[in-house]
């Protein structure tokens, strides 16, 4: 571990990445500067976390695509296997944790911002014992996924491959749990290109060792699920080493006893993180499965999984000023400056709008030559240019209300944005899809127009007024009061708790 001078050495290099310090009343220091310059500085900050965001997002999709595709050679079956084990399965829990995980950048995002640092490697364990009792629960779907996908309407010979797979796939499973807090235990300290490294290294690890356990090997499907495995737990090892070998000094001392102190707060702040996340990232496949039940529904489903995989791709960079809004928002609010949290939200919602507008211009230009990048069938093609208009304003949609979410996170507002989640999706957005979709014979169409109307627009709608009418100085307020309820004061006598 690094000697107490290291880290005192180290504190003015940290320092230099933190917010500058301004009075509690959040006026800034210099009134004369410009708005232009403002600006500048003010993306500098947000792009250092949002550039290695969107890469290191990109990498982990492209790290599914990557064993997908090898699988993809061995037969129908097994890339049916693989898909659903990884899209349904794995998917289903994938939501949960990631949003659990987003609990950090609340506490560790204020507590950096208010200079308590030592308290971001207590959050990161309180955060891993949380998400790892959390991965025990969930594992009885690993173990049952066969009878679930059978239930679910699957064929027999895929949902028993599914299951065999599924069970492969537990180790990475487990590998969430550590890696989504070591990602944000990083990121709130603008540590983000060490994040875009490690995934740059894994996406080449999960490149060989699918190539390896596949047709070297010739492991066939099995191999692709140990693949998966070895890449996620590579980038476990990748971030855990550099945030406990003396990179972040100050962050990390070492492992401790307080880590079991207060966990039912934190579990109650992780359960409502993970519930906000989880309740939209079910919302999208639920599209898809009641897609699949209408009648002559193959076309749809291929259109609508053309118009899904451009949005996934795209919703990379919106799910990055997620990141890293909750950061900025969460920094700036627990280094009491209520101004430059409210000037970074202003500053990152116009950017990703900016984005946002930029490919949905570019969908209706292109609406009719986009689904040629996945299917020659004119069918498909003739479904999907129907459908480009929906599509590019759900990418205008989600332009804005990642970053309005992570506003959100990063004051803690997660429990309300879980109600507002459940309201906009479940109750107006889902029984206004189906209305439109079997009771005015929109099909496909109205389906989705139905979910994105009443389920993404209204929750942006609401999610803007909310923060539109917070009171900034109170939510700077309330992070100095959550930064004390949730810190204790570093003491000569604490190194005795420490397992160096």
């Amino acid at each position: 571990m690094a000697s107490s001078k290291d880290r005192d050495e180290n504190d003015d290099l940290t320092l230099s990445l933190l917010p500058e310090p301004l009075p509690q009343n959040g006026a800034h220091e210099n009134k004369n500067e410009s708005l232009s310059i403002r600006v500048w500085t003010e993306t500098k900050k947000l792009w250092q976390i949002v550039g290695p965001a969107i890469f290191s997002r990109l990498a982990s999709y492209t790290m599914n695509v990557i064993t997908q595709a090898f699988a993809g050679h061995l037969g129908e079956v097994q890339l049916a296997s693989i898909s659903i084990a990884n899209t349904v399965i794995v998917g289903f829990n994938f939501g949960l944790l990631l949003g659990m995980a987003s609990a950090l950048e609340t506490l560790c995002g204020q507590a950096f911002g208010a200079k308590r640092y030592h308290m971001l490697g207590i959050y990161l364990q309180r955060s891993w014992i949380v998400l790892f009792l959390c991965c025990l629960l969930l594992t009885p779907v690993y173990i049952f996924a066969t009878p679930i996908l059978k239930l679910l309407g699957q064929a027999d010979d895929v949902a028993e491959l599914s299951g065999v797979v599924a069970l492969w796939l537990l180790p990475l499973h487990f590998s969430f749990a550590f890696q989504f807090p070591l990602q944000r235990f990083l990121q709130c300290q603008l540590k983000n290109i060490v994040i875009a490294w490690v995934s740059l290294v894994g996406l080449l690890v999960n490149a060989l060792v699918s190539w390896l356990f596949i047709y070297v090997l010739d492991y066939g499907v099995v191999g692709a699920a140990i693949a998966l495995d070895i890449s996620w737990w590579f980038l476990v090892f990748g971030l855990y080493v550099y945030a406990a070998c003396g990179w972040c000094p100050q962050t990390w001392t070492g492992f401790s006893m307080q880590a079991f102190s207060g966990l039912w707060e934190f579990t109650k702040l992780s359960a409502a993180s993970g519930v906000m996340l989880c309740l939209e990232n079910w919302y999208y496949r639920i599209l898809i499965l009641m897609t699949g039940n209408l009648k002559n529904a193959t076309i749809a489903v291929d259109a609508l999984s053309v118009c899904m995989t451009i949005n996934g791709w795209e919703l990379m960079i919106p799910l990055a000023f997620f990141a890293g809004t909750g950061v900025r928002v969460a920094n700036e609010l627990g280094a009491g400056n209520w101004k430059g949290a409210k000037f970074a939200t202003k500053v990152s919602v116009v950017e990703s709008t900016v984005i946002g507008v930029f490919f949905c211009v570019l969908i209706m230009a292109f609406h009719d030559k986009i689904a040629y990048i996945f299917t020659s069938s004119s069918a498909v093609l003739e479904a999907v240019d129907e459908m480009a208009y929906l599509l590019a304003i759900t990418i205008l949609l989600n332009s804005v209300q990642p970053v309005l979410s992570g506003v959100a996170v990063g004051s803690g507002w997660q429990a309300w944005v879980a109600y507002i989640n459940l309201f906009c999706y479940y109750i107006v957005g889902l029984p206004l899809g189906f209305l439109m979709g079997w009771v005015f014979n929109l099909s496909i169409g109205g389906i989705w127009g139905g979910m994105i109307f009443g389920g993404t627009g209204l929750q942006t709608l609401i999610l803007a007024i909310i923060t539109i009418r917070r009171d900034w100085e109170k939510e700077a307020e309330k992070a100095n009061q959550r930064v004390l309820q949730w810190s204790t004061p570093k003491t000569d006598n604490q190194s005795e708790e420490q397992v160096h």
